[in-house]
């Protein structure tokens, strides 16, 4: 699904010479790879400040821990999404509410947000899945009129750009109150372990995220807030300072990649392209398809034994799932989550693709159709 390998070769000469000068330095904690890596980061998403932290899923919790919400408190997460999202706000006693998504761009909603508000909503944690942006521009206003906060999972779609009605455009993860990205390895911006960060424009709240995420000193020895130890470490941070300068590159070999596939599946009866809105760019973290009328395992079957991956993200709404029986609430059956989670597949899609795997996969995949027309 992901040629890291390939990538690497590339930069190698690059990656080498980053992590040798952070060697040299034995500065592996808070060095100047980790403050490098920070302002180029802070530079490329227009974002007053980046706090780097352990990975994205610290990122999620440290900025729920930031933004104050106790025990109790409700948090409106997607029930389509990867567990991570939810599990934070379970970890800290919060109440997660799981809602459904749009059918098409597998995000949620104003219309279905505003369904689950009550007096005890205190957060929304939009998911940009697969490397497009939740359409924001009505969430903000949601957020506004009921005083809740938005903290942005951005584990998935670094670099997309949203658009606003009156033409502004902003990155991903830098519309809401706090963004979190992940730098996992096979993320679009992946480093060669664990990573992620916080963004954020507001100054007492970024202060308050880098507190809590270096046990909540507020000067060495002297603690002001309960908090976690979640630091980037300075080798992941001299690789993450080579590939930042990639990004876009990356992206738009990811684009070019789901524009073949685009083309070599538009008239394929039984499955549904991705739909790309127009208030976001999409830098594909995932090509997923919709595999209707039944056929969604035996293509994957067929595809496996033809030597081609695929995956599913994701087999179960997180509400589904055994740790969340009965944990927070959920709004409604979630039918189109549900109905995703028996029709989605996700072919391989990465920066280092041939025009010979392309023509293999589409191949394959119009060879089962003609099998089981």
């Amino acid at each position: 699904m992901v040629d890291l390998k390939g990538q690497y070769k590339k930069i190698q000469s690059e990656i080498n010479a980053s992590i040798k000068e952070c060697l040299k330095s034995t500065s592996f904690i808070n060095g100047p790879k980790v403050q490098e890596f920070q302002a180029g980061l802070e530079t490329y998403l227009g974002a007053k400040h980046v706090i780097p932290c352990g990975n994205g899923t610290d990122a999620l919790q440290v900025a729920m821990m930031g933004m104050g919400l106790k025990p109790g408190d409700e948090v409106i997460v997607p029930a389509f999404t990867y567990v991570a999202t939810v599990e934070v706000a379970a970890l800290l006693g919060l109440n997660p509410v799981m809602v459904d998504v749009d059918k098409d761009t597998f995000n949620i909603t104003a219309e279905i947000i505003e369904q689950a508000i009550n007096v005890h909503t205190q957060a929304i944690v939009p998911v940009h899945l697969f490397g497009q942006c939740t359409n924001m521009e009505p969430l903000l206003k949601i957020a506004e009129k009921y005083n809740l906060k938005i903290i942005e999972d951005n584990a998935q779609s670094i670099g997309a750009e949203y658009t606003f009605d009156d033409g502004k455009q902003v990155k991903s993860g830098t519309i809401g109150d706090v963004g979190c990205i992940s730098f996992y390895p096979s993320k679009n911006l992946g480093a060669y372990g664990d990573g992620g960060a916080m963004c954020t424009n507001d100054d007492d709240l970024a202060d308050q995220l880098r507190r809590i995420a270096n046990h909540g000193q507020s000067e060495k020895y002297m603690h002001k807030y309960i908090g976690v130890n979640s630091r980037l470490d300075a080798i992941q941070a001299a690789i993450l300072n080579v590939k930042l300068q990639y990004l876009d590159e990356y992206t738009a070999a990811r684009q070019a990649v789901a524009d073949y596939y685009d083309k070599a599946f538009e008239d394929v009866d039984h499955l549904q392209i991705p739909v790309r809105m127009e208030q976001s760019t999409h830098v594909f973290h995932q090509y997923t398809l919709i595999v209707s009328d039944g056929h969604r395992d035996a293509l994957k079957t067929f595809l496996y034994e033809h030597g081609v991956p695929s995956m599913i993200y994701y087999p179960l709404t997180v509400s589904d799932q055994e740790a969340f029986r009965g944990r927070g609430r959920k709004v409604g059956d979630l039918p189109t989550s549900k109905a995703l989670c028996e029709s989605v597949l996700s072919l391989p899609i990465h920066t280092e693709m041939t025009d010979n795997q392309l023509d293999y996969i589409a191949e394959t995949v119009h060879a089962y159709f003609k099998e089981n027309a």
